[in-house]
Protein backbone atom coordinates (compact mmCIF):
# COMPACT_ATOMS: atom_id res chain seq x y z
CA UNK A 1 0.00 0.00 0.00
CA UNK A 2 1.07 3.57 -0.70
CA UNK A 3 1.68 5.67 2.40
CA UNK A 4 -0.30 8.73 1.35
CA UNK A 5 1.07 12.11 2.28
CA UNK A 6 -0.51 15.45 1.59
CA UNK A 7 1.12 17.46 -1.17
CA UNK A 8 0.12 20.63 0.65
CA UNK A 9 1.80 21.25 4.02
CA UNK A 10 -0.93 21.80 6.58
CA UNK A 11 -3.58 20.89 3.99
CA UNK A 12 -7.17 21.37 5.04
CA UNK A 13 -9.12 19.45 2.42
CA UNK A 14 -10.56 17.31 5.22
CA UNK A 15 -12.49 20.41 6.32
CA UNK A 16 -14.22 20.96 2.97
CA UNK A 17 -17.94 20.13 2.67
CA UNK A 18 -19.13 17.28 0.46
CA UNK A 19 -22.53 16.33 -0.89
CA UNK A 20 -23.88 12.82 -1.45
CA UNK A 21 -27.34 12.68 -2.92
CA UNK A 22 -29.40 15.32 -1.14
CA UNK A 23 -27.23 15.32 1.98
CA UNK A 24 -24.48 17.90 2.43
CA UNK A 25 -21.78 16.93 4.92
CA UNK A 26 -19.96 19.78 6.68
CA UNK A 27 -16.56 18.17 6.06
CA UNK A 28 -14.94 14.97 4.78
CA UNK A 29 -14.60 13.05 8.08
CA UNK A 30 -17.09 10.47 9.32
CA UNK A 31 -17.07 8.36 12.42
CA UNK A 32 -17.09 4.81 11.13
CA UNK A 33 -19.37 2.08 12.40
CA UNK A 34 -18.53 1.41 16.03
CA UNK A 35 -20.50 -0.92 18.22
CA UNK A 36 -20.88 -0.89 21.96
CA UNK A 37 -22.98 -2.51 24.67
CA UNK A 38 -24.98 0.63 25.40
CA UNK A 39 -28.56 -0.36 24.56
CA UNK A 40 -31.12 -2.22 26.63
CA UNK A 41 -31.09 -6.02 26.49
CA UNK A 42 -34.04 -6.10 24.11
CA UNK A 43 -32.19 -3.89 21.59
CA UNK A 44 -33.90 -0.59 22.42
CA UNK A 45 -31.51 2.36 22.41
CA UNK A 46 -30.89 3.77 25.86
CA UNK A 47 -29.69 7.06 27.40
CA UNK A 48 -26.20 5.53 27.43
CA UNK A 49 -26.45 5.09 23.64
CA UNK A 50 -27.36 8.78 23.29
CA UNK A 51 -24.49 9.96 25.50
CA UNK A 52 -21.99 7.77 23.65
CA UNK A 53 -23.01 8.99 20.19
CA UNK A 54 -23.46 12.61 21.22
CA UNK A 55 -19.80 12.89 22.22
CA UNK A 56 -18.89 12.24 18.59
CA UNK A 57 -21.59 14.55 17.22
CA UNK A 58 -20.07 17.38 19.28
CA UNK A 59 -16.54 16.66 18.05
CA UNK A 60 -16.76 18.49 14.71
CA UNK A 61 -17.00 15.47 12.41
CA UNK A 62 -19.52 15.60 9.57
CA UNK A 63 -21.41 12.41 10.29
CA UNK A 64 -21.78 9.26 12.32
CA UNK A 65 -22.28 5.77 10.93
CA UNK A 66 -23.97 3.77 13.65
CA UNK A 67 -23.03 0.43 15.09
CA UNK A 68 -24.25 -2.47 12.97
CA UNK A 69 -27.89 -2.54 14.02
CA UNK A 70 -29.56 -5.96 13.94
CA UNK A 71 -32.42 -6.65 11.53
CA UNK A 72 -33.20 -10.15 12.83
CA UNK A 73 -34.88 -10.79 16.18
CA UNK A 74 -33.14 -14.14 16.64
CA UNK A 75 -29.62 -12.84 15.85
CA UNK A 76 -29.17 -9.81 18.10
CA UNK A 77 -25.46 -10.12 18.69
CA UNK A 78 -23.63 -9.00 20.70
CA UNK A 79 -26.14 -8.45 23.48
CA UNK A 80 -26.97 -4.83 24.35
CA UNK A 81 -26.41 -3.73 20.76
CA UNK A 82 -29.32 -1.85 19.14
CA UNK A 83 -31.92 -3.58 16.99
CA UNK A 84 -34.55 -2.55 14.44
CA UNK A 85 -36.40 -5.81 13.92
CA UNK A 86 -39.72 -4.35 15.10
CA UNK A 87 -41.65 -1.08 14.79
CA UNK A 88 -41.47 -0.53 18.55
CA UNK A 89 -37.83 0.50 18.13
CA UNK A 90 -38.62 3.44 15.83
CA UNK A 91 -39.72 6.08 18.33
CA UNK A 92 -36.83 5.47 20.79
CA UNK A 93 -34.32 5.69 17.92
CA UNK A 94 -36.02 8.79 16.52
CA UNK A 95 -35.77 10.56 19.87
CA UNK A 96 -32.19 9.38 20.36
CA UNK A 97 -31.10 10.70 16.95
CA UNK A 98 -32.85 14.02 17.65
CA UNK A 99 -30.87 14.40 20.87
CA UNK A 100 -27.60 13.30 19.27
CA UNK A 101 -27.91 15.83 16.46
CA UNK A 102 -29.35 18.69 18.52
CA UNK A 103 -27.08 21.70 18.18
CA UNK A 104 -24.59 19.79 16.02
CA UNK A 105 -24.10 19.86 12.25
CA UNK A 106 -23.57 16.12 12.23
CA UNK A 107 -25.52 13.68 10.05
CA UNK A 108 -26.61 10.29 11.36
CA UNK A 109 -26.50 7.21 9.14
CA UNK A 110 -27.70 3.85 10.42
CA UNK A 111 -25.76 0.78 9.36
CA UNK A 112 -27.89 -2.37 9.14
CA UNK A 113 -26.53 -5.89 9.22
CA UNK A 114 -27.08 -9.54 10.03
CA UNK A 115 -24.18 -11.52 11.50
CA UNK A 116 -25.37 -14.87 10.12
CA UNK A 117 -23.04 -17.74 11.04
CA UNK A 118 -20.47 -15.27 12.37
CA UNK A 119 -22.78 -14.39 15.26
CA UNK A 120 -20.47 -13.50 18.13
CA UNK A 121 -22.32 -14.30 21.33
CA UNK A 122 -25.61 -15.45 22.81
CA UNK A 123 -27.03 -16.11 26.26
CA UNK A 124 -27.39 -19.75 25.23
CA UNK A 125 -26.87 -21.51 21.88
CA UNK A 126 -29.55 -20.85 19.26
CA UNK A 127 -29.86 -22.70 15.96
CA UNK A 128 -30.60 -19.44 14.10
CA UNK A 129 -27.09 -18.23 14.96
CA UNK A 130 -25.55 -20.71 12.51
CA UNK A 131 -27.59 -19.87 9.40
CA UNK A 132 -25.50 -18.93 6.37
CA UNK A 133 -25.21 -19.33 2.60
CA UNK A 134 -23.73 -22.84 2.94
CA UNK A 135 -22.54 -25.29 5.56
CA UNK A 136 -18.94 -24.78 6.73
CA UNK A 137 -16.67 -24.94 9.76
CA UNK A 138 -14.82 -21.80 10.85
CA UNK A 139 -12.66 -21.95 13.98
CA UNK A 140 -12.06 -18.22 14.41
CA UNK A 141 -15.48 -16.64 13.74
CA UNK A 142 -18.91 -17.48 15.10
CA UNK A 143 -19.57 -19.82 18.00
CA UNK A 144 -21.43 -22.78 16.45
CA UNK A 145 -19.57 -25.95 15.49
CA UNK A 146 -20.82 -25.67 11.93
CA UNK A 147 -23.03 -23.33 9.94
CA UNK A 148 -26.27 -24.45 8.29
CA UNK A 149 -27.40 -23.60 4.77
CA UNK A 150 -30.41 -21.30 4.62
CA UNK A 151 -33.54 -22.41 2.79
CA UNK A 152 -35.03 -20.23 0.02
CA UNK A 153 -37.82 -19.23 2.41
CA UNK A 154 -35.29 -18.15 5.03
CA UNK A 155 -33.46 -16.11 2.42
CA UNK A 156 -36.70 -14.40 1.40
CA UNK A 157 -37.41 -13.61 5.06
CA UNK A 158 -33.90 -12.18 5.48
CA UNK A 159 -34.38 -9.86 2.49
CA UNK A 160 -37.65 -8.66 3.97
CA UNK A 161 -35.99 -8.05 7.35
CA UNK A 162 -33.47 -5.67 5.77
CA UNK A 163 -36.21 -3.79 3.93
CA UNK A 164 -38.38 -3.45 7.03
CA UNK A 165 -35.46 -2.26 9.13
CA UNK A 166 -34.47 0.28 6.45
CA UNK A 167 -38.01 1.65 6.42
CA UNK A 168 -37.74 2.08 10.20
CA UNK A 169 -34.46 4.00 9.72
CA UNK A 170 -36.35 6.33 7.38
CA UNK A 171 -39.26 6.65 9.81
CA UNK A 172 -36.84 7.49 12.64
CA UNK A 173 -35.73 10.60 10.67
CA UNK A 174 -32.15 9.47 10.25
CA UNK A 175 -30.12 10.97 7.39
CA UNK A 176 -29.35 7.74 5.61
CA UNK A 177 -29.03 3.97 5.73
CA UNK A 178 -26.00 1.79 5.05
CA UNK A 179 -26.11 -1.96 4.45
CA UNK A 180 -23.03 -3.87 5.51
CA UNK A 181 -22.00 -6.40 2.87
CA UNK A 182 -18.65 -6.64 4.62
CA UNK A 183 -17.22 -7.73 8.00
CA UNK A 184 -17.82 -11.41 7.15
CA UNK A 185 -21.49 -10.98 8.07
CA UNK A 186 -24.40 -12.73 6.35
CA UNK A 187 -24.39 -10.79 3.05
CA UNK A 188 -20.62 -11.18 2.86
CA UNK A 189 -21.06 -14.92 3.48
CA UNK A 190 -23.22 -15.04 0.33
CA UNK A 191 -20.67 -13.03 -1.68
CA UNK A 192 -17.62 -15.01 -0.57
CA UNK A 193 -16.98 -18.14 -2.71
CA UNK A 194 -15.74 -20.19 0.25
CA UNK A 195 -18.79 -19.64 2.43
CA UNK A 196 -21.21 -19.80 -0.53
CA UNK A 197 -21.09 -23.11 -2.40
CA UNK A 198 -24.79 -23.23 -3.23
CA UNK A 199 -26.00 -24.63 -6.52
CA UNK A 200 -29.32 -22.78 -6.70
CA UNK A 201 -29.86 -19.21 -7.95
CA UNK A 202 -28.01 -17.81 -4.92
CA UNK A 203 -24.70 -19.52 -5.68
CA UNK A 204 -22.51 -21.33 -8.20
CA UNK A 205 -21.12 -18.25 -9.96
CA UNK A 206 -20.03 -14.71 -9.01
CA UNK A 207 -23.23 -13.35 -10.54
CA UNK A 208 -25.42 -15.76 -8.58
CA UNK A 209 -23.59 -15.02 -5.32
CA UNK A 210 -24.57 -11.37 -5.81
CA UNK A 211 -28.29 -12.22 -6.01
CA UNK A 212 -28.92 -12.03 -2.25
CA UNK A 213 -27.37 -8.55 -2.02
CA UNK A 214 -29.16 -7.45 -5.18
CA UNK A 215 -32.54 -8.47 -3.75
CA UNK A 216 -31.77 -6.66 -0.50
CA UNK A 217 -30.71 -3.47 -2.30
CA UNK A 218 -33.86 -3.44 -4.44
CA UNK A 219 -36.07 -4.07 -1.42
CA UNK A 220 -34.35 -1.41 0.67
CA UNK A 221 -34.54 1.20 -2.07
CA UNK A 222 -38.24 0.49 -2.48
CA UNK A 223 -38.76 0.76 1.28
CA UNK A 224 -36.96 4.10 1.77
CA UNK A 225 -37.78 5.80 -1.54
CA UNK A 226 -35.58 7.18 -4.30
CA UNK A 227 -34.37 10.29 -2.46
CA UNK A 228 -33.20 8.76 0.83
CA UNK A 229 -29.42 8.42 1.22
CA UNK A 230 -28.44 4.77 0.75
CA UNK A 231 -24.94 3.29 0.88
CA UNK A 232 -23.32 -0.14 0.97
CA UNK A 233 -20.21 -1.13 2.92
CA UNK A 234 -18.21 -3.47 0.73
CA UNK A 235 -15.02 -5.48 1.23
CA UNK A 236 -12.74 -4.74 -1.71
CA UNK A 237 -10.74 -7.96 -1.33
CA UNK A 238 -11.48 -10.87 1.00
CA UNK A 239 -8.00 -12.13 1.95
CA UNK A 240 -9.49 -15.40 3.24
CA UNK A 241 -6.05 -16.57 4.37
CA UNK A 242 -5.87 -13.78 6.97
CA UNK A 243 -6.07 -14.17 9.85
CA UNK A 244 -4.61 -17.69 9.93
CA UNK A 245 -7.64 -19.87 10.49
CA UNK A 246 -8.93 -23.42 10.25
CA UNK A 247 -11.89 -23.81 7.93
CA UNK A 248 -13.62 -26.75 6.30
CA UNK A 249 -14.09 -27.88 3.52
CA UNK A 250 -10.64 -27.24 2.06
CA UNK A 251 -11.45 -27.09 -1.64
CA UNK A 252 -11.36 -25.35 -4.01
CA UNK A 253 -8.13 -23.92 -2.67
CA UNK A 254 -8.41 -20.63 -4.60
CA UNK A 255 -11.68 -19.88 -2.83
CA UNK A 256 -10.40 -21.20 0.50
CA UNK A 257 -7.34 -18.92 0.57
CA UNK A 258 -8.50 -16.03 -1.59
CA UNK A 259 -12.18 -15.20 -1.86
CA UNK A 260 -13.31 -12.27 -3.96
CA UNK A 261 -10.54 -10.15 -5.46
CA UNK A 262 -10.63 -6.49 -6.45
CA UNK A 263 -11.80 -7.01 -10.09
CA UNK A 264 -14.76 -9.08 -8.90
CA UNK A 265 -15.67 -6.61 -6.17
CA UNK A 266 -15.39 -3.76 -8.67
CA UNK A 267 -17.93 -5.54 -10.83
CA UNK A 268 -20.21 -5.82 -7.82
CA UNK A 269 -19.70 -2.09 -7.24
CA UNK A 270 -20.79 -1.32 -10.81
CA UNK A 271 -23.96 -3.31 -10.30
CA UNK A 272 -24.66 -1.54 -7.03
CA UNK A 273 -24.40 1.79 -8.81
CA UNK A 274 -26.89 0.58 -11.43
CA UNK A 275 -29.25 -0.43 -8.63
CA UNK A 276 -29.30 3.15 -7.31
CA UNK A 277 -26.88 3.03 -4.38
CA UNK A 278 -25.66 6.56 -3.55
CA UNK A 279 -22.23 5.72 -2.17
CA UNK A 280 -19.87 2.86 -1.36
CA UNK A 281 -17.98 2.48 1.92
CA UNK A 282 -14.80 0.48 1.25
CA UNK A 283 -12.79 -1.71 3.56
CA UNK A 284 -11.25 -5.16 3.03
CA UNK A 285 -10.85 -8.56 4.63
CA UNK A 286 -13.32 -11.23 5.73
CA UNK A 287 -14.51 -11.45 9.33
CA UNK A 288 -14.51 -9.01 12.22
CA UNK A 289 -11.94 -8.10 13.31
CA UNK A 290 -9.42 -9.03 10.64
CA UNK A 291 -5.93 -7.73 9.74
CA UNK A 292 -7.08 -5.70 6.72
CA UNK A 293 -10.35 -4.35 8.09
CA UNK A 294 -8.65 -3.32 11.35
CA UNK A 295 -5.00 -2.70 10.38
CA UNK A 296 -2.73 -2.62 13.38
CA UNK A 297 -1.60 -4.87 16.19
CA UNK A 298 -3.14 -8.27 16.90
CA UNK A 299 -5.53 -7.80 19.87
CA UNK A 300 -4.29 -10.85 21.79
CA UNK A 301 -5.60 -9.80 25.19
CA UNK A 302 -8.99 -8.88 23.75
CA UNK A 303 -9.42 -12.12 21.84
CA UNK A 304 -8.36 -14.03 24.95
CA UNK A 305 -11.18 -12.36 26.86
CA UNK A 306 -13.69 -13.05 24.11
CA UNK A 307 -12.72 -16.73 23.73
CA UNK A 308 -13.18 -17.39 27.43
CA UNK A 309 -16.44 -15.44 27.64
CA UNK A 310 -18.06 -17.56 24.89
CA UNK A 311 -16.65 -21.01 25.64
CA UNK A 312 -19.95 -22.30 27.06
CA UNK A 313 -21.74 -21.93 23.72
CA UNK A 314 -20.38 -24.95 21.80
CA UNK A 315 -17.72 -27.63 21.67
CA UNK A 316 -15.82 -25.53 19.15
CA UNK A 317 -15.92 -22.49 21.40
CA UNK A 318 -14.70 -24.56 24.36
CA UNK A 319 -11.81 -26.10 22.40
CA UNK A 320 -10.95 -22.66 21.03
CA UNK A 321 -10.75 -21.18 24.51
CA UNK A 322 -8.75 -24.07 25.98
CA UNK A 323 -6.26 -23.98 23.09
CA UNK A 324 -5.90 -20.25 23.47
CA UNK A 325 -5.32 -20.51 27.22
CA UNK A 326 -2.69 -23.23 26.81
CA UNK A 327 -0.75 -21.49 24.04
CA UNK A 328 2.00 -19.13 25.27
CA UNK A 329 1.31 -15.49 24.50
CA UNK A 330 4.36 -15.03 22.26
CA UNK A 331 3.20 -17.94 20.07
CA UNK A 332 -0.34 -16.59 19.95
CA UNK A 333 0.89 -13.19 18.86
CA UNK A 334 3.03 -14.67 16.08
CA UNK A 335 0.63 -17.35 14.84
CA UNK A 336 -2.85 -15.93 15.36
CA UNK A 337 -1.46 -12.45 14.78
CA UNK A 338 0.12 -13.32 11.44
CA UNK A 339 -0.69 -10.55 8.95
CA UNK A 340 -1.63 -7.96 11.55
CA UNK A 341 0.29 -4.72 10.98
CA UNK A 342 -0.53 -1.06 10.76
CA UNK A 343 -0.80 0.48 7.28
CA UNK A 344 -1.80 4.15 6.92
CA UNK A 345 -4.84 4.65 4.67
CA UNK A 346 -4.94 0.87 4.36
CA UNK A 347 -7.85 0.68 1.93
CA UNK A 348 -7.39 3.93 0.01
CA UNK A 349 -5.91 2.18 -3.04
CA UNK A 350 -8.91 -0.14 -3.17
CA UNK A 351 -11.27 2.81 -2.80
CA UNK A 352 -9.42 4.58 -5.60
CA UNK A 353 -9.79 1.66 -8.02
CA UNK A 354 -13.49 1.31 -7.28
CA UNK A 355 -14.10 5.07 -7.41
CA UNK A 356 -12.52 5.30 -10.86
CA UNK A 357 -14.66 2.40 -12.11
CA UNK A 358 -18.07 3.37 -10.73
CA UNK A 359 -17.84 7.18 -10.49
CA UNK A 360 -20.08 7.52 -7.45
CA UNK A 361 -18.95 8.83 -4.04
CA UNK A 362 -16.62 6.47 -2.19
CA UNK A 363 -15.70 6.45 1.49
CA UNK A 364 -12.41 4.83 2.54
CA UNK A 365 -11.98 3.10 5.89
CA UNK A 366 -8.94 1.95 7.87
CA UNK A 367 -5.72 3.54 9.10
CA UNK A 368 -6.68 7.23 9.15
CA UNK A 369 -5.42 9.44 11.97
CA UNK A 370 -2.68 11.83 10.79
CA UNK A 371 -3.59 15.02 8.95
CA UNK A 372 -1.14 14.25 6.12
CA UNK A 373 -2.56 10.78 5.57
CA UNK A 374 -6.17 11.98 5.55
CA UNK A 375 -5.46 14.92 3.28
CA UNK A 376 -3.17 12.85 1.08
CA UNK A 377 -5.91 10.35 0.27
CA UNK A 378 -8.46 13.13 -0.34
CA UNK A 379 -6.17 15.34 -2.40
CA UNK A 380 -5.12 12.40 -4.56
CA UNK A 381 -8.82 11.75 -5.17
CA UNK A 382 -8.48 8.24 -3.80
CA UNK A 383 -11.74 8.74 -1.95
CA UNK A 384 -14.31 11.43 -1.28
CA UNK A 385 -14.54 10.99 2.48
CA UNK A 386 -12.74 9.04 5.19
CA UNK A 387 -14.34 6.97 7.93
CA UNK A 388 -12.51 6.75 11.27
CA UNK A 389 -13.29 4.61 14.31
CA UNK A 390 -10.43 3.63 16.64
CA UNK A 391 -8.55 6.99 16.55
CA UNK A 392 -11.77 8.84 17.37
CA UNK A 393 -12.45 6.51 20.26
CA UNK A 394 -8.92 7.16 21.53
CA UNK A 395 -9.23 10.93 20.98
CA UNK A 396 -12.82 12.17 20.71
CA UNK A 397 -11.39 15.62 19.92
CA UNK A 398 -9.26 14.30 17.03
CA UNK A 399 -11.00 16.48 14.44
CA UNK A 400 -10.62 19.58 16.61
CA UNK A 401 -6.91 18.90 17.09
CA UNK A 402 -6.36 18.53 13.35
CA UNK A 403 -8.52 21.55 12.66
CA UNK A 404 -6.33 23.56 15.03
CA UNK A 405 -3.26 22.64 13.01
CA UNK A 406 -1.92 19.51 14.69
CA UNK A 407 -0.37 16.93 12.37
CA UNK A 408 -1.53 14.13 14.66
CA UNK A 409 -3.18 13.97 18.07
CA UNK A 410 -1.05 14.57 21.15
CA UNK A 411 -1.56 11.02 22.40
CA UNK A 412 -2.40 9.06 19.24
CA UNK A 413 -4.29 5.81 18.89
CA UNK A 414 -1.83 2.92 18.71
CA UNK A 415 -4.17 0.81 16.54
CA UNK A 416 -3.90 -2.03 19.05
CA UNK A 417 -7.50 -3.06 18.17
CA UNK A 418 -8.26 -4.09 21.75
CA UNK A 419 -11.43 -2.01 21.52
CA UNK A 420 -12.59 -4.14 18.55
CA UNK A 421 -11.88 -7.44 20.29
CA UNK A 422 -13.35 -6.45 23.66
CA UNK A 423 -16.60 -4.91 22.45
CA UNK A 424 -18.62 -8.16 22.34
CA UNK A 425 -17.95 -8.69 26.04
CA UNK A 426 -17.02 -5.36 27.68
CA UNK A 427 -18.11 -1.71 27.38
CA UNK A 428 -16.56 0.09 24.44
CA UNK A 429 -13.60 2.34 25.13
CA UNK A 430 -9.82 2.49 24.76
CA UNK A 431 -8.17 -0.49 26.44
CA UNK A 432 -4.54 0.42 25.69
CA UNK A 433 -3.21 0.95 29.22
CA UNK A 434 -0.02 2.55 27.89
CA UNK A 435 -2.05 5.56 26.78
CA UNK A 436 -3.10 6.34 30.36
CA UNK A 437 -1.28 7.36 33.51
CA UNK A 438 -2.89 4.48 35.39
CA UNK A 439 -5.29 1.58 34.94
CA UNK A 440 -7.83 3.53 36.95
CA UNK A 441 -7.69 6.41 34.47
CA UNK A 442 -8.25 3.96 31.63
CA UNK A 443 -11.28 2.45 33.35
CA UNK A 444 -12.67 5.89 34.16
CA UNK A 445 -12.47 6.77 30.46
CA UNK A 446 -14.34 3.60 29.51
CA UNK A 447 -17.10 4.29 32.03
CA UNK A 448 -17.32 7.96 31.02
CA UNK A 449 -18.21 7.18 27.41
CA UNK A 450 -21.79 6.27 28.26
CA UNK A 451 -22.32 8.48 31.30
CA UNK A 452 -23.84 11.98 31.16
CA UNK A 453 -22.32 12.89 34.52
CA UNK A 454 -18.67 11.99 34.00
CA UNK A 455 -15.98 14.08 32.33
CA UNK A 456 -13.90 12.21 29.77
CA UNK A 457 -10.44 11.73 31.32
CA UNK A 458 -7.59 12.95 29.15
CA UNK A 459 -5.36 10.07 28.11
CA UNK A 460 -1.86 10.78 29.38
CA UNK A 461 0.78 8.10 28.77
CA UNK A 462 2.48 6.41 31.68
CA UNK A 463 5.76 7.89 32.78
CA UNK A 464 8.81 5.70 32.24
CA UNK A 465 12.41 5.81 33.40
CA UNK A 466 13.37 7.49 30.16
CA UNK A 467 10.46 9.88 29.97
CA UNK A 468 7.03 9.19 28.53
CA UNK A 469 5.87 5.95 26.96
CA UNK A 470 5.11 6.72 23.32
CA UNK A 471 3.56 3.42 22.32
Amino acid sequence: MVHFRSEKPGGTMFREPFKIGDITFANRVLRSSMGGRNSFYDGTVSPAFVHFERRFAQSGIAGIISATIAVNKKRMSPLEYPSLHDDRFVEPLKEAVRQIKEGNDCKYIVQLGDTGAHTHTSLLPQDEDRLSASSFFDLFYGYHNRSREMTPDQITAAVASFASAARRVHDAKCDGVEITASKGYLIHQFLNPFTNRRTDRYGGSPEARFTFLEEIVKAVRKAVGREFLFGVRLSAKDFNYLPLNIRWPLSPLRDYFGGNDLPQTTEYARRLKELGVNYLHIDSGFGFPNPHGSPGKFPDQGYHTFANATRHLSTKALVRAVAYNLTPAFIRRNVYGFGYRFVPAANADFADAIKKAVKIPVIANGGFQDRAVINGALEADKCDMVAIARPLLANPDLFRQLEAGAERPTNPCTFCSLCCAQTAVFPLGCYDEDRFASREDMMDQIMAWSSPNMDMPIARPKATKTGVCAS
